[in-house]
This record gives structure tokens, C-alpha cells and sequence, in this order.
């Protein structure tokens, strides 16, 4: 959530942070602002996109080679040009951005205004930045100790970053529980809520740890903890390329992601399966490998899409490995008081690897002695950082807000990690996971098949662009994937939309079915298969619209459906990554027929920093 850009350098800062804010667009946002330092601070900001900052400040002054700029993300006050930041403090010296929320910013707040101080938002930001401003004052201390004593009394998520016009190079950030990255050039810093601000300037970065404070100026990086002992920046060579984050032909990222699944499941898979040798190397896995296999219990916290993929690997895990799996909201498995055994594997699964709620779950789950490993796409994120083990899912930046190929990937990696305990445990015969090897090894290719055929759901999407809700229905592999379609239309097109297990069709949804309503069938041949064509008879029967994803080669259900989708055969376990595939187009398509913004959907972030 929100997007945090810094400069500091000899460069003009205004082109350098407004291109940023455009590259962190993809995190959600509903208001943008810069602040610049030259002969006295200016703070231009606005309601809306960063087209809109831009077209407001059209012959305004934005010479400065110090700069800040935020896209927020509305959590105190409505979105509107005075809650948008950056905010100024009282005395018109300090100009602050946040990304976080201040749990106890009341309090502090009514401790201000006792004291004189006035307001002129709603936000939690700007009671921060005045308390800052206040202990700078009346303690005697410089403005780096302020923000360092201001920070150990308030409770909450925050990332700041903070300019004083009586200090014109440097930038004063801190974080805790929302991600900063600095990126290191040659007499110039860059910061940014990840590396895509600053990737054509620079490839080294430091990626700063909750909890510490850095010091930035052209020339100097100084990183200290809370209580104020220095910290060395470990800095770390980016292996991202900027042609990663631009759109390269497509109309948007999301469609170009979509189609970049043959490959990025092929980087996941590369140098880790080899279906000829029958083996998987992942060094994660293996250096856990005696926790992970004599495991009595296994729980995948996550939210949202990542959720989903945790479903998908419950059934596999415990079809291969044997071990119960139990998957759980992080947002609540957090606030519950869950029964953890030391040894219980925690495994936490997350595309940006700041998702607040994950976070803080893996933390208190590892307080009580569960291993805990990591799966996500971010590299040098936070739930990498802290878990004792994990797997990237290599599935590059992924700049669409709906989640695409970081959850292939996911699907992927979570497969293979199963395979592979699986092996070492010997629960499963040598001849099935070979089998499964080759059949994971094929996936790239088989998908690369299936969106040839992308057009035929642009003419579904047309077809049912003026429904106004939608059930999506599989079973077994497959359930879990009827409710990340379900998600997607939600998402991408604001189709209310809802996923069940398609048995459970009876205990309730069907009460919904007319003629009007699309029943999206997520069908692959399984062992399933017969089951699903009678739900599909008991939905035609009265009268519901079916759509069906089926197995090429499937005599069965093209002759009970109005619209069908063919994806290539394969094995029930693996096939869950290649019946995903059409609901994220059908969603895209729907998404365009309806003229919604489908790289930005309303109200949406990318990376869930806050509660």
C-alpha cells in the first residue's frame, strides 16, 4: 500500500520522483504528492493520480536536487488534497511522507492540540510529524533524535521519510512493518518502497530492517537502530532489468503477465527440477529437510490469492507427504491463540513479502518454536528475511494488482516442495513422482498452448459483460481454484462473484441460479470428472448459464455447456496451474468489456502493509 520515493544528489529530484510515483502506481493509490527543498520547502499534492500532480504543477518552480514524493492510499480521512501527502508540521520547516497506519496517533494528538497545535488533516501522518516537531523543540535534541524518540513511544506500522529545510541534502527514514529500500549511486541516494524507482540509475541497494533509522545524504549513508548504536548497510547487486516493468507491447501489465507465465514458470522451475535425473533441488527445503519431513503438522498462513495457493497445496502436501496441513487467514490466525508445538512448520506465503498480516503471524508463531519458511516473489523482503528457510517463486516484478504469475508461481513451488519431501520421506512411489516430475516439467509448454486460444474467452467476456454476479464451482485440485477465479472477477471486472466447492452448490447457491447467471465450471478431467457433469446437469436444469474450463479431449461436458474453454490434459495434481490460467483472462476481458481500469482496480493494493 502507498508508494515512497526519495532523492538526494546533484540530479534535478522533481523528474526523478514523479517517474518513481509512476512505477509504484501498480501498490494502490487514491492521492500523490512531492516536496522539495530550493531556497525554502514546496509541497505540491492532489487528489487522484499522478497525471493529475502533474498537470497541477505546470509552471510551478520544481527546481531541487532533494526530493520526497507519496501516492497514499486512504486509512485516516478521506482522499482529497489536504489528506494527501506530504503533510507539513506546524512550523513549515519539515515536510514528512508515511506509509503505515499509527495505531495511537489519538492520544498523541489530543496531547498536541492541549499544547496549541493545530491540524489541517485527518491523517495520523501529520500527528506524527508534529510530535516530531514538538520533541525537537522542547528537548534539545536535533531532529534525528527526535524522530528516534517520537518512534519508541507510538505503537503501529510505519515507513517515513522526512526533509528539513534547515538541512537541505539530507533525508531522515525509518520503518517498521513497511518495506524501504535505498539504492546507492555514485554521490546520490534514491529511495523507494521497492527497487523500481531507481532502477535505471543504480543496481545496488540496501534494504533497511524494521526498526532502524537511516541517515541519507549525496554522499553519506548512515543506518542506526532505535536506540541509536550504528548499523552496517549490507548492500545487495539487484538482479532485475527495467524492461521487467514496463509494459513491453501490451495494452496492460496485467495482460502482459498473464502471458509471461510460460516463462516465469519455467524460471521457477529452472535449475531446480530435472525430470530426466528425477530429481528437485531446492537448498531451502533441504536444509530443513529433517524438520520438514518429520513434521506432525504443517500450517500455510497467507491472505488473499496467496490464500488460495496455500488451499491448492493442502491437498497436496497431504495427498504426498502424508502430513496434515491446515491453512489459515493470516489476518486472523494473528489475533487468535493458536496451539503451536515447537517443530510445527509454519509456512508463510506472500507475493510481496510485506504483507502486514503475514508478518506478524510468522513472528508470533515463531516466538513459540515453529520453523518457519517462506515463499514469495520479492527478493530481500521481510517474511525472506525472517523465515529460517524458503523458496523464491522467480516470477519477476509483477506491476497488475491482480495477482497472476506470482500465484503460478506459488502453485509451482509449493508442487515441487511437496514432491520433494515427499521423496525424502518415501511416501510416494518412485514411478508416480516421476511421473509428476515430468508432468510439472510440461506445464511452461502446455500453457503456452492454451493462451493461443485467449480470444475465445474475450467473446465469453462480451457475452456476459452485463451480469451482475457469477458462481464458480470445482471440486477437489480444482475447488481451490474456483474461489481465486471467483476473487479475480471481483477484483478486475466488480462482478460480485462467489466460489464453492460444487457439491456444496446444493447447500445454498443454487437458490441463485436463473437463466441470467453465469456458473463458471472449473472442469479438468479428474477423478472428479463424473461428479462435476452432474452438477453441471443439476445447474442446466434450471435453466443457469454454464461455462466450462475442461480438458482437451473431454466428449462429455462441451455437449452440457453454452460456452466451454479447452485446456491441455494433465495429471489432477498439476492441473490446478493450468485451469487458473483462463480465469485470469476471463477476468481481464471482463474486466475491458466493462471499462474498468484493470492494472489499478478501485480501492485495491498491491502490497498489504497495513492492517
Amino acid at each position: 500500500m502507498c508508494g515512497i520515493v526519495g532523492y538526494t544528489g546533484p540530479r534535478e529530484a522533481y523528474p526523478i520522483v514523479i517517474t518513481g510515483l509512476k512505477r509504484l502506481e501498480y501498490r494502490g493509490y487514491d492521492s500523490t504528492g512531492v516536496a522539495l527543498l530550493n531556497g525554502g520547502l514546496k509541497v505540491y499534492k492532489k487528489k487522484g493520480r499522478v497525471a493529475d500532480l502533474e498537470e497541477n504543477v505546470l509552471g510551478k518552480d520544481l527546481h531541487s536536487n532533494i526530493g520526497i514524493g507519496h501516492t497514499r492510499w486512504a486509512t485516516h480521512g478521506e482522499p482529497s488534497d489536504r489528506n494527501a501527502h506530504p503533510h507539513t508540521s506546524g512550523s513549515g520547516k519539515l515536510a514528512m511522507i508515511h506509509n503505515g497506519i499509527i495505531e495511537n496517533y489519538a492520544q498523541i494528538k489530543k496531547e498536541l492540540l492541549n499544547k496549541g497545535y493545530h491540524f489541517t488533516s485527518d491523517t495520523d501522518t501529520e500527528v506524527l510529524l508534529n510530535f516530531i516537531e514538538d520533541i525537537n523543540k522542547n528537548n534539545e535534541c536535533n531532529l534525528e533524535e527526535a524522530v528516534r524518540i517520537a518512534l519508541k513511544r507510538i505503537t503501529g506500522a510505519y515507513c517515513i521519510l522526512l526533509i528539513d529545510e534547515d538541512d537541505p541534502e539530507t533525508i531522515i527514514a525509518a520503518r517498521k512493518g513497511s518495506p524501504l529500500v535505498i539504492g546507492v549511486g555514485k554521490g546520490e541516494h534514491f529511495l523507494g518502497s521497492d527497487a523500481s524507482p531507481m532502477l535505471e540509475y543504480t543496481k545496488e541497494v540496501v534494504y533497511v530492517n524494521d526498526y532502524e533509522l537511516a541517515i541519507v545524504r549525496p554522499d553519506e549513508l548512515i543506518l542506526k537502530n532505535l536506540g541509536n548504536e550504528k548499523v552496517t548497510p549490507f548492500v545487495t547487486k539487484l538482479d532485475m532489468e527495467l524492461a521487467a516493468i514496463e509494459k513491453g507491447g501490451y495494452d496492460h501489465f496485467m495482460l502482459k503477465e498473464i502471458f509471461e507465465q510460460p516463462s516465469t514458470i519455467l524460471d521457477c522451475l529452472r535449475g531446480r527440477l530435472d525430470a530426466n535425473a528425477g530429481t528437485i533441488t531446492m537448498s531451502g527445503v533441504q536444509k530443513n529437510i529433517e524438520a520438514l519431513k518429520s513434521a506432525h503438522r504443517i500450517i500455510i498462513v497467507a491472505c488473499g490469492t496467496s490464500w488460495h495457493a496455500g488451499l491448492v497445496a493442502e491437498y497436496i502436501i497431504e495427498e504426498l507427504c502424508r502430513i496434515p496441513v491446515e491453512v489459515e487467514y493470516a489476518s486472523e490466525f494473528r489475533y487468535r491463540n493458536p496451539v503451536i508445538n515447537k517443530g510445527d512448520i509454519i509456512i508463510a506465503v506472500s507475493q510481496s513479502g510485506e504483507t502486514a498480516d503475514t508478518l506478524v503471524a510468522i513472528e508470533k508463531a515463531k516466538e513459540q518454536g515453529a520453523v518457519i519458511f517462506g515463499i514469495v516473489n520479492a527478493v530481500g523482503s521481510s517474511i525472506a528475511r525472517i523465515s529460517d528457510g524458503g523458496a523464491y517463486t522467480h516470477a519477476g516484478p509483477e506491476i497488475g494488482v491482480a495477482s497472476t504469475k506470482a500465484f503460478t508461481g506459488q502453485l509451482v513451488v509449493l508442487t515441487m516442495m511437496a514432491l520433494k519431501i515427499a521423496k525424502e520421506k518415501g511416501s510416494i512411489s518412485d514411478e508416480r513422482y516421476r511421473h509428476l516430475l515430468q508432468e510439472l516439467a510440461d506445464v511452461p509448454e502446455k500453457v503456452a498452448a492454451l493462451l493461443k486460444n485467449a480470444d475465445d474467452l474475450k467473446i465469453i467476456a462480451e457475452k456476459y459483460k452485463d451480469a451482475s454476479d457469477a458462481l464458480f464451482l470445482g471440486r477437489g485440485y480444482n475447488f481451490p481454484i474456483a474461489l481465486e477465479g471467483a476473487l479475480k472477477l471481483k477484483e478486475i471486472s466488480y462482478i460480485h462473484a462467489e466460489g464453492y466447492p460444487a457439491a456444496e452448490m446444493k447447500h445454498g447457491p443454487i437458490a441463485l441460479v436463473t437463466e441470467t447467471l453465469p456458473v463458471v465450471f472449473v472442469a479438468t478431467k479428474d477423478s472428479y470428472h463424473e461428479k462435476i457433469v452432474s452438477n453441471i446437469q443439476e445447474i442446466k436444469a434450471r435453466k443457469g448459464k454454464v461455462i466450462a474450463i475442461v480438458s482437451e479431449g473431454d466428449e462429455v461436458i462441451p455437449g452440457l455447456a453454452d460456452d466451454v474453454f479447452f485446456v491441455p490434459p494433465a495429471d489432477e495434481l498439476v492441473a490446478p496451474i493450468l485451469s487458473c490460467v483462463p480465469l485470469q483472462l476471463l477476468s481481464y476481458y471482463m474486466g475491458i468489456v466493462r471499462g474498468v481500469d484493470v492494472d489499478k482496480p478501485r480501492n485495491l493494493a498491491k502490497s498489504v502493509t497495513v492492517e
